[in-house]
């Protein structure tokens, strides 16, 4: 047997040699890092190519860390996630999503304020606004700011030009100089009042005059397309249909927004009905690119679908009480709680959000949240769209975001929204609608359906 003595010298010796570099060290693993990608956008397979790319040129530049990514249909993308969940086989981050499309997994995303701090992560190189979208105040900080679609208004710029009528603002905040040469508030009232000069019958005559034919529109004034119900009631202000104890309530900006939106329909007729957003004048469910609708209050993700066929420009959506909302679609990578390795996904995180952020938002088709990234992307959406279109007003709209956000988590999610897009249907389908007696069915509905997601 060999004395304590020998063995003390022996490890000594192979310890020595290892510093010296006389024997092989054991390489290291890298911690391999999983990225999900399908529970919003990403899937398509001009963005998996890109996205490819940007693996690779992660691995090649980490030795420590090795990037792997899951791509999954959107269509199951909900489902795949939870099975990975449930059989611990969970992976480490997950986008880009929206706020929407996370809602499945709320409570489920790891609070990144500790890991910036111990990086010493800039957050300034965001809007501040943009970064405060992302913090929770039960969750924490769940997400950076990544892509942003902001919402503005879009105008048909030749309709203006033969209504002789003076074009929107496009500064935020800016009053409206009317066809009077008065200087207004630019809100809903002066909304209303210019979508109402803006819609015409088969006649020729706007909704103001006493002529006016409203069995016979031919040309609208103003509508949110493709939004739901709760993106519609965020021109009223941001609000949530559910208070700090769990109970549905019917907000103010809601009941504002229902009143407004009715009467727009069915009493002043420049907001197109259900039928008639499907017809043939209104493209059969695209209205503005028909060239009959003269506003639209949208998303940047339009841009590119509204195409050079209409002359259109971008103006700043009007306040409500003296308060704008710009209800705002953003996507961003969250990083799930169960993850093993917090930093070295947070070092993807930052690497996605940073270096590989160009070429991922040019294939997603996003506007980048860090505004020294901005110019690439409108160079390449500005060819798009009309020469003459400033798409940067949108930029405007990160300055007013919806807190809460439109898409924000509610009880039961699925089924709370389902009930809440009921409402809009109605609105868009119902002349003499009894309001108030709907939101109070509503509220009655929305807390049972709260109710039962608490047993």
């Amino acid at each position: 047997m060999f004395s304590n003595k020998y063995v003390r010298v022996l490890v000594v010796t192979l310890f020595a040699a290892m510093l010296l570099g006389a024997l092989p060290v054991a390489a290291q693993d890298p911690v391999v890092v999983q990225w999900f990608v399908g529970l919003g956008t990403g899937a398509q397979p001009n963005q998996v190519e890109v996205e490819n790319v940007i693996v690779e040129e992660f691995n090649a530049s980490h030795d420590d860390i090795q990037l792997e990514m899951i791509v999954v249909d959107n269509n199951v993308a909900i489902d795949t996630l939870s099975t990975l969940i449930a059989s611990g086989q969970a992976p480490d981050l997950v986008g880009p999503v929206g706020v929407g499309g996370s809602n499945s997994f709320a409570g489920q995303y790891l609070d990144l304020q500790p890991l910036v701090d111990a990086s010493g992560y800039d957050l300034t190189q965001f809007p501040e606004a943009a970064v405060e979208f992302y913090r929770s105040e039960s969750e924490g900080l769940i997400g950076l700011p990544f892509g942003a679609y902001p919402k503005a208004l879009i105008y048909n710029v030749d309709l203006f030009d033969e209504a002789g009528l003076p074009y929107p603002p496009q500064e935020w905040g800016a009053p409206y100089t009317t066809w009077e040469g008065t200087e207004v508030t630019w809100d809903m009232d002066a909304l209303r009042d210019l979508a109402m000069l803006l819609t015409l019958d088969a006649n020729g005559n706007d909704a103001t005059s006493p002529d006016f034919d409203p069995e016979n529109v031919v040309q609208w004034g103003f509508m949110n397309q493709w939004t739901a119900w709760r993106g519609m009631a965020t021109m009223f202000g941001a609000a949530a249909p559910v208070d700090d104890e769990g109970n549905a309530v019917i907000p103010e900006s809601w009941t504002a927004a229902a009143h407004w939106y009715e009467d727009a329909i069915w009493v002043d007729h420049f907001y197109p009905n259900a039928d008639q957003q499907g017809s043939d004048l209104l493209a059969a469910g695209n209205p503005f690119v028909s060239g009959n609708l003269a506003m639209n209050g949208i998303h940047l993700w339009y841009a590119s679908t509204a195409g050079t066929n209409v002359n259109w420009d971008v103006a700043a959506l009007p306040s409500y009480n003296g308060v704008i909302t710009a209800n705002l679609h953003a996507d961003t990578f969250r990083v799930l709680n169960s993850t093993d390795s917090p930093a070295e996904t947070f070092e993807v995180l930052a690497y996605l959000t940073g270096e590989g952020s160009v070429d991922l938002l040019a294939a997603y088709g996003a506007m980048p949240s860090r505004l020294s990234d901005q110019d690439p992307f409108f160079e390449t959406l500005g060819a798009q769209v009309p020469e003459t279109t400033d798409l940067r007003v949108f930029v405007g709209g990160l300055d007013y975001p919806d807190i809460p956000n439109h898409e924000s988590n509610l009880p039961n999610h699925v089924q709370s929204t389902t009930r809440i897009d009921a409402l809009q249907t109605l609105i868009y389908s119902t002349p003499d609608l009894d309001v108030d007696a709907e939101l109070e069915t509503l509220r009655l509905d929305l807390q049972a359906i709260f109710d039962a997601a608490s047993e």
